[in-house]
């Protein structure tokens, strides 16, 4: 006679006072826990780059500021510039560099803001450098 002998015949016990478990249910308490939910968020957020904003010398702002006297004095032309900007990043220190090549609506004195037909807005702090067909011949 074995050790189990006894007992390995008789029916599985089924309680009386909790209903049996479903097979889903049951396979959900062995499924993995996600203790660090959003952590692989995280490190992606922390390894993304951003740039630092240049700090521009005095002849570079002398420049720009001859481009922008320039620029102005034919905004109601209309022009077509291409901008170079720095976009502060809303989540971390820094952000990036971009470009704009668009149509020059209007210039807002007040809050010192080049808008464009797209309605685009970048605040003369932020540019890096302006092109354009008429800064050929200054």
């Amino acid at each position: 006679m074995d050790e189990y002998d006894d007992i390995i015949n008789l029916p599985h016990p089924v309680s009386k006072k909790h209903p049996q478990m479903s097979m889903l249910n049951r396979a959900a308490q062995f499924a993995p826990f996600a203790a660090l939910t959003g952590h692989g968020a995280a490190i992606v957020e922390t390894a993304r780059l951003t740039d630092q904003q240049i700090e521009m010398d005095d002849d570079e702002r002398v420049v720009l500021d001859r481009k922008l006297e320039i620029l102005l004095s034919k905004i109601d032309l209309l022009p077509i510039v291409s901008v170079t900007y720095f976009q502060p990043d809303s989540i971390k220190a820094g952000g990036a560099y971009l470009s704009i090549t668009a149509k020059i609506k209007k210039w807002d004195s007040y809050e010192k803001k080049l808008i464009f037909d797209d309605d685009s807005v970048i605040p003369i702090n932020t540019i890096l450098d302006i092109d354009g067909d008429f800064f050929d011949d200054k």
